[in-house]
């Protein structure tokens, strides 16, 4: 995929992983939408940050747990530029709550945090399959966590949709090709409003120090760090589809243990 042109949807792109693939998208060519729930203010700064970079842009307000809304983001794309080549689904919500405490979460929460992480990226992506069908060529990328892989999270509810939503990664890539690619990155801590706000201050501080002495990195990602690899999924690579990628710093190498040399 070549990106001068290309137009990309990114979903909860005002900030934080959304809004560094948007500019990294937009310095690279592409043609971007921005979409916020209620960050109106910062996605009208990210918007100026990808217009200085000479990309056109779209800010788009939509809820992904809306089926229209999700028509609506495809429709105003197609609307501005004819096309739609790629889909970032990062738009995710959370209901932070202790693991140990079973009570802590209702069955309305798990609704809640399902019906933005797994049923919003499944109709985000039926709303622009038609489209990149048409075209006979696609990308689709979605936000997952490696908390997937190790049962962490910030609840229970936000921990098994993540398991659900690289699921239906696998799922979706099986019956869009070969005209659409379907993968997920794994983070694991970011360096995020979002993450602080999830896990709260003195967690994020402890789990930062837990990379600094346990991770092959060293530290916890940027949000640029995890926009590198969807760009790479997006338009770096033809051949890979189904694959749910790990973006975490090495992490689950970890063990738990600190760092040795020798």
């Amino acid at each position: 995929m070549k990106l001068d042109g290309a137009v990309f949807i990114v979903t909860g792109s005002a900030t934080g992983v959304g809004a560094a693939c948007v500019r990294l998208l937009a310095r690279h060519g592409g043609h971007v939408m921005i979409n916020y729930t209620r960050s109106e203010r910062e996605a009208y700064e990210t918007e100026a940050q990808c217009k200085s970079a000479g990309a056109e842009t779209l800010v788009v307000k939509a809820d992904v747990s809306v089926d229209a809304d999700c028509r609506k983001l495809v429709d105003a794309a197609l609307d501005a530029w004819g096309r739609i080549d790629g889909l970032v689904n990062n738009a995710g919500i959370t209901r932070s709550a202790d693991p140990f405490d079973l009570d802590s979460l209702s069955g309305e929460d798990f609704q809640k945090v399902y019906a933005v992480n797994v049923v919003g990226c499944y109709q985000m992506t039926r709303a622009v399959a038609p489209v990149m069908k048409r075209l006979g060529a696609g990308a689709i990328v979605n936000v997952s966590s490696n908390v997937a892989f190790t049962g962490g999270g910030s609840s229970l509810a936000y921990t098994a949709s993540k398991g659900a939503l690289n699921a239906l990664t696998l799922a979706l890539a099986r019956v869009l090709g070969p005209e659409i690619r379907v993968n997920a990155v794994c983070p694991g801590v970011i360096n995020t409003r979002w993450m602080r706000d999830a896990v709260g201050e003195e967690k994020f501080a402890a789990l930062e120090r837990r990379f600094q002495d346990t991770a092959p990195s060293q530290r916890i990602a940027e949000p640029e760090d995890i926009a590198d690899a969807i760009l790479w999924l997006l338009t770096g690579t033809k051949y890979v589809t189904g694959e749910v990628i790990g973006v975490d710093g090495g992490i689950r190498l970890s063990g738990g243990g600190k760092r040795t040399r020798g």
